[in-house]
């Protein structure tokens, strides 16, 4: 296995975060792994994007250029990635913020009102998790009974209050009906 993945939206969505989660879940799983954050320089609104490797081989390069999957939050980088993923590879879009949809026929969709979502289950700022546990369901990437340990490991031990609040919207993802 060697699958590309990027994340992509405003600062502040949580983008960073999301990749770290993804990199630790790979890491519980014995595979190899890469995670490199790159933000405008203005942070909160401005662009962020995180891509993640996780293989069982040695990974050459962290430059995730064309991915296998992409979690797309806001439209600017829906607009700016979608043409980039590999043919067979899938998107996951916020469609609580882009109301576009995919025209190609070689890749599959998942939209989902992450955002709308997260406010709507008091979950605020956690729309980035909610994207996750839909991505998490639809490959063969993450085994879900690593989600847990990796949650431990990312979330800080002087935010623990966090802790159940991302796992609700991990679930909340997961087992979204659309």
């Amino acid at each position: 296995m060697n699958k590309q993945i990027l994340i992509a939206g405003f600062g502040g969505q949580g983008i960073l975060f999301s990749g770290k989660f993804l990199a630790y879940e790979g890491l519980i799983d014995g595979k190899e792994v890469s995670w490199l954050p790159s933000y405008g320089p203005e942070m909160r609104g401005g662009t962020a994007n995180c891509s993640i490797i996780i293989s069982d081989n040695k990974i050459g390069s962290p430059i995730v250029d064309k991915p296998d999957i992409l979690i797309a939050m806001n439209a600017p980088s829906f607009d700016k990635y979608i043409n980039e993923i590999k043919p067979g590879g899938k998107v996951f879009v916020d469609s609580s913020l882009i109301e576009k949809k995919s025209e190609r026929e070689d890749i599959e969709a998942y939209y989902i009102p992450a955002s709308m979502l997260a406010s709507e289950k008091k979950l605020n700022g956690l729309a980035n998790m909610i994207m996750i546990g839909l991505m998490i369901k639809n490959t063969d990437i993450i085994p879900k009974e690593n989600i847990e340990k990796a949650m431990k490991k990312v979330v800080s031990a002087k935010k623990q209050n966090l802790y159940d609040l991302n796992m609700s919207a991990v679930e909340l993802g997961y087992n979204y009906e659309g």
